[in-house]
């Protein structure tokens, strides 16, 4: 039993896949196949832009949120500096957790606006912050 896959495929057809004689026109086939495809795939990308246009509003939260730096200090571990609302925070990352390490005023960060320039090894210097900021830390 065959059903047709798309009703403007049938009209461009004219005809059934059965021709007079009774054998199979297999050129009707093929493009009502082709037709069919086109449409499943044309389904798709109109999905595809709809849901891309729908999460668009979680785009603008993004310019909230910036990386200011990471650092790995194990094969999977990394130390990150995570700017959020005028805020710094130095995270410990490892897989399947994120431990807030530290927090501190963006202003208090070396390099930033408003406080002492940083030297030209600028990787050299969040080194020797984080050494500090853990050596101060409470345990």
């Amino acid at each position: 039993m065959r059903l047709p896959l798309h009703p403007a495929g049938l009209l461009l057809l004219g005809s059934s896949a059965n021709a007079a004689d009774g054998s199979l026109d297999v050129a009707g086939s093929v493009v009502q196949m082709i037709l069919g495809l086109g449409l499943i795939i044309a389904l798709l990308i109109a999905s595809l832009y709809i849901l891309k246009r729908l999460g668009a509003g979680r785009g603008s939260a993004a310019g909230l949120v910036k990386v200011r730096g990471a650092t790995a200090v194990g094969p999977r571990e990394r130390v990150v500096l995570v700017e959020v609302a005028g805020k710094i925070l130095v995270l410990g990352v490892a897989p399947g957790r994120v431990n807030t390490l530290h927090t501190l005023d963006a202003a208090d960060l070396p390099g930033s606006t408003g406080a002492t320039p940083a030297s030209p090894a600028g990787g050299r210097d969040f080194q020797s912050w984080l050494k500090e900021t853990l050596e101060r830390r409470p345990r």
